[in-house]
């Protein structure tokens, strides 16, 4: 199927079930296309050959999107330019001690316990997977998606310390889990030797490359937005930096993500006050908040599509059962660490811990990130869990968090 045909399409769903949940279901945007996506996939598998072709096009749609080449090198990089743009570096500033912990002592922790704990399970229900697999998979599952969950957060009245604790920790966790996730791929794969300087190297490569980077390029975008005002001009400076940038340092193997949230942050602070008449920042922020609405409702509506090429057994169905409340407590145990260091020197906000646990959606990143490992021992396993806990945490978690914190309140 052609490229345009296929974003034809995709566009045309997701407008679609927009429409039909914005006018009956009425929920958030994101958790409403991707359950009325899940829900018609289902129905199309329950009809069989009665589903006059339609299950059989959906799948012959689906097989022609690489999920993993659409989200991590194209649309990821939107997303976190999108997120960083609108994030005060100030407030952030005030946040970075516990979003450093969560982003790194929080994703590696979360790795270890439910790599374990998927270990454990997958052998006791006979299902043929390595250590370093199930590593793999604590890695892919770790990061968390505040999309579907920061607005109802929002409606709800959190405090907005708590606001940049989420948004600030998603956008690095995202960049961290990504490095981890590769780091063992590599190691799982054996192009890379397993010794801690080995380890070390990927990681500084990545993570420091990529910070530099993001550095370098935000500034010289910085410099070209200084440099004149025409609002166009300067919304197409930030879409090459954006989608030119990441491909750059993606050819260069270091964190894409990273250096886009690294530049995303320099142009949406200082670029924003020092570079950009009021014109080109109402109209910056309209572009960019448009293109975070649409490419997250295409992705929520991909989501819950790709339920029709799973493979299904019991196994596969009863593992991803037990790891939702172990995925949910390696949240907890990863949360309630970092934030029991912090306290004996900063406060936090009431039931800081309860909330962030609860809210920490996984999205689109980890079903990428799954559908991107090699065919091979466990993949079956692990992308079926993967979708499992998605639309676990996204349906579930996502329409119950601010019902969680109105009760707090």
């Amino acid at each position: 199927m052609k490229l345009f045909n296929i974003i034809a399409i995709l566009i045309t769903i997701s407008a679609v079930f927009s429409y039909i949940n914005h006018r009956t279901v009425r929920l958030p945007n994101t958790i409403g296309v991707m359950l009325i996506a899940l829900l018609g996939s289902l129905v199309l598998i329950l009809l069989g050959p009665l589903s006059l072709g339609l299950k059989e096009s959906t799948r012959q749609l689906l097989s022609s999107i690489d999920f993993d080449e659409t989200l991590l090198h194209g649309m990821l990089s939107f997303l976190l330019f999108a997120g960083a743009l609108h994030i005060d570096l100030s407030d952030l500033y005030q946040q970075r001690r516990i979003i450093s912990l969560l982003a790194t002592v929080g994703v590696v922790g979360s790795t270890f316990i439910i790599g374990a704990a998927a270990w454990w399970i997958l052998g006791r229900l006979g299902i043929e997977a390595s250590f370093i697999f199930c590593l793999l998979f604590g890695s892919l599952i770790s990061p968390t998606d505040p999309i579907a969950v920061l607005s109802i957060l929002k409606k709800a009245g959190v405090p907005k310390s708590l606001e940049v604790k989420i948004s600030g920790e998603s956008l690095f966790n995202d960049g961290v889990a990504v490095v981890v996730f590769l780091v063992l791929l590599k190691l799982a794969s054996g192009t890379e030797p397993v010794s801690f300087w080995s380890i070390s190297k990927l990681f500084a490569v990545e993570v420091v490359g990529g910070i530099g980077y993001g550095i370098i390029i935000g500034l010289f975008s910085f410099w070209m937005l200084k440099s004149v005002d025409n609002y166009q001009v300067e919304i197409l400076i930030t879409l090459a930096l954006v989608s030119g940038g990441y491909a750059l340092a993606d050819y260069l193997h270091i964190s894409g993500p990273i250096a886009v949230v690294v530049a995303g942050l320099l142009i949406g602070n200082h670029g924003r006050m020092l570079a950009m008449s009021d014109t080109t920042r109402q109209h910056l922020d309209m572009f960019w908040e448009l293109v975070d609405e649409i490419l997250n409702a295409v992705l929520f509506v991909l989501i819950g599509l790709e339920v029709m090429v799973l493979s299904f057994s019991k196994a596969y169905f009863t593992a991803g059962v037990l790891l939702i409340p172990i995925v949910v407590l390696s949240r907890f145990i990863s949360v309630g660490i970092p934030v029991a260091m912090l306290r004996p020197f900063r406060s936090f906000s009431p039931h800081v811990v309860k909330i962030l646990t609860w809210g920490g959606l996984r999205g689109g990143i980890s079903v990428a990130l799954a559908l991107s490992l090699p065919a091979g021992t466990g993949r079956d396993a692990i992308l079926f869990m993967t979708y499992s806990i998605v639309v676990f945490s996204i349906v579930f978690q996502g329409l119950t968090i601010g019902k969680l914190v109105r009760a707090f309140r």
